[in-house]
């Protein structure tokens, strides 16, 4: 009989030992050099408040502070926003860590870490049990004082941009059980001392370069579950590798295994999934392949170089869920059935391979079925839905091989081809005579009405162009000369590469760039890789490297016949090219020193002690937004068709020594000469033309999206809030929610609120900020016929302090002419004239605005000066609004 005494005891001692526990963990934090080290760890990697403020106790409310007996034991950033100074300046800054003597847990993964591994790690976290700094974009080689860190048990550096061969030390870590190095670029030989770490459950060293052979002490890790080594350079399978009896994945996918046939794997009892595609394998199954395992469901042995046929065991595996044997030279006919009635939610590929003979009912097991490019012959079976045949010898079904093709592959192996079914009799031959004449004659009709459609098309044509010659002088009316070009070619038009720059070898760029090494590497683009170079002679470039296999041919063609067409100063100087390679093409730029604005705005002062940053001044600033107007506005009224840059934002704006702007990311900027052909069209016909639609025939909304964008840049320089012109959409709705409640045309002072705290500026450079902020504020109008065109928007920075001054009084009252009257009401006003909503009507020269005799032009310094503004000299956004029109910015 139970004593009950005992039990109450037992109870209670439990209950004592979870009370204990939880004292453990929320004790305050005990020692004054670790929570001293905590405050400096937040300063130096830029942590917020938020998550680690000040004056609570870090073990009781920090987040990501865990603590035992009052001393910090784990450390976790995962997932941690940098504050704004913070991402000025980002660092793997962590010196402090070393005062943390009991640390067992560090976990920074997804937290932006620029740099290498510190060596205190190592040397100082002897106690450290989980490191995981997974995409934390660190850099250069693992550190070999790692190997000094005995007690750890997973180690996670995935996805980041280390370098050099892996250290041997990592096999000295004798009670690791997770190593994750997977995604980074290490090279050379898996090391031998990995063949040491017996504790390993799960090895991943995916997505590197490692090349030889995988160690043969690996084969031997008897606890080892997972193993992935797809997408190096790996030549050689150990045959020991049947000795994983606990793996439970295995991956060698993308490797190049050349001549490599598989060793024994029957010792794999327990494995599920195995990945060998695309790994350069050949020569035929062997016989129990299939049965190495009761327990798989997976099997992917594509593009590979296999033959023979597939072993009959594998039709009957009773978990087997998903095969992909596609893209080898297997061959051999589907067995009649399947002695297994395993699952139907499964896929089957065996596409692009050698099988022939008829379809039998062992495919209704698998739900998917694709047998594609194979030899199938025979009838289509009536369960057959989710089935792709195509290129195959079957009956009754589209896109299959030829006759000859077919009856030539079954000939070569002494076999009998059914001939799709069809008999050879004279009767079958008169009724395709039959048919085929009846074709004929349909075939003709249908082309005489198809000639009679081409002649009247080439009629119309040859009307629009005849009117196009005549009308030619008028479409540079009011916008300046057209450049030498006109815009982009459309697909398939060749570009004269003589006049676009030199010609380089591949070898020239590879001398300049160092093979293109990581550590010249600029940046990823979206349509190439931006590499540091130095030609030859001295001169410094920037080349753009440019996968053809994943970027479109038409935009590198439209890029090299920009520079082909369009010569101005304010663009990025192109020195040349080259197209040696099929698979990759390169354009050669001038490097602009002082690199983009999104890099400059804030600089480090190499002239404080402290490494401190500084900020561009005003002039500066407003001189970068000038320049990158006068860009923006050749494109855009100097071009004819108008030329759309589509992609600006401060990475866009280059600068050189002294802060001139060079405007770059050309490659998406492309000609609107679609619209003026609709135009032309449209006068041919006597329709109306569009309101949205100008003078020149192209819409607006066309050109205002450049606007809208440029509005965007306008207000990082005068906030000083990087990432706004290259920010989402929802995010950039939290911005301006913030920053346009602060411009307002009636109060100055309300602008101070949003101006660039680093700035710093006086009464008028505060009236040239506040007129800047009102120039952003118009082009960001969500409706595109609001916005004012970028010639206007450029007389406005040129001119900013006439945007928020009074004019003096012989033109206080608004002109309608352009040529007598206020430019800044036709910034802001006049432009919109045939929009429905304007108010104001221009009427002949020296007549008064309808309605805007009253209107005064800007505030006085004063910011309690009320003076009446119009929404249509300087519209208001209106964000929210159910009835207005949008533009995806």
């Amino acid at each position: 009989m139970v004593d009950p005494r005992g039990i109450f005891w037992f109870a209670l001692l439990l209950l004592f030992l979870r009370f204990r526990g939880t004292l453990e963990q929320t004790q305050p934090l005990s020692s004054p050099l670790e929570r001293e080290s905590l405050l400096q760890l937040r300063t130096s990697l830029g942590l917020r408040s938020k998550e680690w403020p000040r004056k609570p106790d870090p073990c009781l409310i920090w987040i990501g502070i865990t603590c035992q007996n009052g001393r910090v034991v784990g450390i976790n950033i995962s997932g941690f926003r940098r504050t704004r100074i913070g991402r000025r300046n980002p660092q793997f800054s962590v010196d402090a860590l070393a005062n943390f003597t009991l640390l067992q847990s560090f976990n920074a993964s997804g937290f932006y870490l620029p740099g290498s591994i510190p060596d205190l790690f190592g040397v100082s976290l002897r106690s450290l049990r989980v490191l995981d700094l997974r995409s934390c974009s660190i850099f250069d080689v693992i550190p070999n004082t790692i190997g000094n860190l005995t007690s750890l048990t997973g180690l996670y550096l995935s996805d980041n941009n280390l370098t050099g061969n892996a250290p041997d030390s990592l096999g000295q870590l004798s009670a690791l059980s997770v190593l994750d190095l997977s995604g980074n670029s290490l090279t050379g030989n898996i090391p031998e001392s990995f063949g040491s770490l017996a504790n390993l459950s799960s090895l991943d060293l995916s997505g590197n370069f490692f090349s030889g052979s995988i160690p043969l002490g690996i084969g031997t890790l008897s606890r080892l579950q997972h193993l992935n080594l797809s997408g190096n350079g790996l030549n050689s399978l150990p045959a020991q590798l049947g000795g994983l009896t606990s793996l439970v994945d295995l991956d060698l996918s993308e490797n190049s295994f050349s001549g490599g046939v598989l060793p024994d794997l029957r010792g794999l009892r327990n494995l599920r999934r195995m990945l060998l595609g695309n790994s350069m394998l050949n020569g035929p199954l062997p016989a129990d392949f299939f049965t190495v395992s009761l327990q798989l469901q997976t099997v992917v042995l594509r593009k590979n170089n296999f033959t023979g046929s597939l072993p009959v065991e594998m039709w009957s595996l009773p978990r087997l869920t998903f095969v992909d044997v596609s893209s080898n030279s297997f061959t051999g006919m589907l067995p009649s059935s399947s002695s297994s009635a395993g699952s139907t939610v499964a896929v089957l590929n065996i596409s692009h391979n050698l099988f022939y003979g008829n379809l039998t009912p062992v495919l209704r097991r698998f739900s998917f079925v694709d047998l594609a490019n194979n030899y199938y012959e025979g009838k289509v079976l009536d369960f057959m839905h989710n089935v792709s045949i195509d290129s195959n010898c079957l009956q009754n079904a589209t896109n299959q091989k030829s006759t000859v093709e077919c009856a030539s592959f079954y000939a070569e192996r002494g076999l009998s081809f059914d001939n799709f079914g069809q008999p050879n009799t004279t009767k079958a031959t008169e009724g395709s005579g039959k048919s085929n004449k009846t074709k004929i004659i349909l075939a003709a009709v249908l082309g005489g009405l198809g000639l009679l459609a081409i002649l009247a098309l080439l009629l119309v044509l040859l009307i629009l162009c005849t009117r196009k010659r005549g009308n030619s002088s008028q479409r540079g009316n009011g916008v300046g000369p057209a450049p030498a070009g006109g815009s982009p070619p459309p697909p398939g038009v060749s570009v004269n590469l003589a006049s676009v720059g030199d010609s380089f070898t591949y070898h020239q760029l590879l001398q300049a760039t160092g093979d293109f090494s990581d550590a010249n590497l600029i940046k990823h683009g979206h349509t190439g890789d931006l590499f540091n170079g130095v030609l030859e002679n001295g001169i410094p470039v920037v080349i753009k490297r440019i996968d053809m296999r994943s970027t479109k041919k038409d935009a590198f063609l439209s890029e090299l016949d920009f520079f082909n067409k369009v010569s101005h100063q304010r663009f990025v100087p192109l020195l040349g090219h080259c197209l040696e390679n099929e698979n990759e093409k390169f354009l050669v730029y001038k490097l602009m020193p002082k690199g983009d604005l999104s890099n400059c705005l804030f600089f480090k002062n190499t002239t404080a002690e402290d490494g401190t940053l500084q900020s561009l001044d005003w002039i500066t600033r407003l001189k970068i937004a000038t320049g990158a107007a006068e860009a923006v506005s050749y494109l855009h009224h100097e071009c004819i068709p108008p030329i759309v840059h589509r992609d600006i934002q401060a990475s866009s704006i280059l600068l050189d020594d002294r802060y001139e702007v060079r405007l770059g990311s050309l490659s998406e900027a492309s000609g609107q000469e679609g619209d003026i052909h609709q135009s032309k069209i449209t006068r041919f016909l006597r329709l109306p033309q569009s309101s949205e639609q100008g003078a020149s025939g192209s819409s607006t909304s066309v050109c205002a999206y450049d606007v809208y964008c440029f509005g965007k840049v306008l207000l990082e320089l005068v906030t000083g809030k990087l990432g706004i012109s290259a920010s989402s959409e929802g995010v950039l709705r939290e911005w301006l929610d913030q920053i346009l409640p602060c411009i307002n045309m009636y109060d100055k002072e309300l602008v101070t609120k949003i101006v660039d705290p680093s700035l710093v500026v006086d009464e008028d450079f505060l009236e040239e900020v506040w007129a800047i902020a009102i120039v952003a504020r118009s082009c960001l109008n969500p409706k595109p016929s609001r916005r004012p065109p970028m010639r206007y928007v450029l007389k406005a920075l040129e001119n900013p302090l006439k945007v928020v001054r009074e004019e003096s009084s012989s033109s206080a009252r608004l002109k309608a002419t352009s040529s007598r009257g206020s430019w800044n009401a036709t910034l802001f006003g006049s432009w919109r004239q045939s929009s429905s909503d304007v108010a104001v009507i221009p009427a002949a020269s020296g007549t008064k605005l309808e309605g805007a005799s009253s209107l005064k032009l800007s505030a006085t310094s004063s910011s309690s000066s009320r003076r009446r503004h119009s929404n249509e000299i300087c519209p208001e956004p209106s964000f929210g609004l159910p009835d207005v029109e949008r533009v995806d910015p």
